[in-house]
């Protein structure tokens, strides 16, 4: 969705945004702003830990309790239960389930069960982006709101090809919404390795680019076995690598559909007001191009 002019966005009745970017830019932040707006706000890893990886988030807390001799007991006879507490703003539940490959004793998956999540993970995530277009008409049809913003995780890039009109996920979202890319400098990505080691987030990989980070991180550090490696060691360092990979292909996503805004001047918005404001910006800039 792009414009002949930053005023046939701006003057728009309704508006309807996707939000994409490095994992801890600001996505989450815009939408809570805009949400006071009166914004719908849509998170897809809210959607993919609810509905789309719910059962498996819930089966796998389940499965733990088992060991327990007590809590076993009481839930084979109904007399609790456990479900996922997943909010738009904690995401822990999600980001347990995926885990991190390695030793167990330190609190690693084997690699086979690390990919079979993540695999699940991939379904999910193209599932919960291809529910975009149907959460629009919802909001409208049963909350009367004008505005939509979808925020999305880091690796909608791994589910779609970013050169590619007709990927299916591309199409769904470039036909109802306007792409936007938050963007990041080298500094930012540098604080986001740093938080992401005090605080890991729900990651997904390409099963390529796994198995590749996977052998080289082994091969690193001296490591022959895959139960040896450090999943906590291994997270932060995949997360740095993954993250540098992606940053070229988001900005192909949004020379080729969208619209880029720098993560330095959405630290500037305070209301809806202000971010029409710069999305007449990036428009105008991208007509400019």
């Amino acid at each position: 969705m792009l414009f002949d002019n930053p005023q046939e966005f701006i003057e728009a009745p309704r508006h309807a945004l996707t939000v994409f970017g490095m994992a801890g830019v600001g996505k989450t932040r815009l939408s809570a702003l805009l949400r006071k707006s009166h914004w719908f706000h849509y998170s897809v890893d809210y959607r993919i830990g609810t509905r789309h990886m719910g059962e498996h988030i819930v089966d796998n807390f389940k499965r733990e309790a088992m060991k327990v001799p007590f809590l076993r007991d009481l839930l084979r006879s109904d007399s609790i239960y456990i479900r996922s507490n997943i909010t738009f703003d904690n995401l822990e539940p999600l980001s347990t389930y995926l885990g991190t490959p390695g030793d167990a004793t330190r609190g690693g998956l084997q690699l086979a069960e690390y990919q079979r999540r993540q695999d699940q993970h991939r379904i999910a995530e193209i599932s919960a982006l291809l529910d975009v277009p149907d959460f629009i008409e919802r909001a409208k049809a049963l909350y009367d709101y004008d505005d939509f913003i979808a925020d999305t995780g880091g690796s909608l890039i791994e589910v779609v090809d970013p050169s590619d009109p007709d990927d299916t996920v591309i199409r769904a979202l470039a036909a109802h919404t306007v792409l936007v890319y938050i963007r990041g400098t080298d500094g930012d990505a540098d604080e986001l390795v740093r938080r992401f080691r005090e605080s890991p987030k729900p990651m997904y990989y390409k099963p390529r680019f796994l198995c590749e980070k996977w052998a080289e991180y082994k091969r690193l550090n001296g490591i022959g076995r895959d139960e040896d490696v450090d999943p906590s060691g291994f997270g932060a360092w995949g997360f740095e690598a993954l993250l540098h990979d992606r940053l070229p292909r988001y900005q192909a996503l949004a020379d080729n559909f969208g619209y880029t805004v720098d993560a330095a001047d959405l630290a500037d918005v305070r209301d809806g007001s202000d971010f029409l404001s710069l999305m007449r910006d990036a428009i105008g800039g991208r007509m400019r191009m």
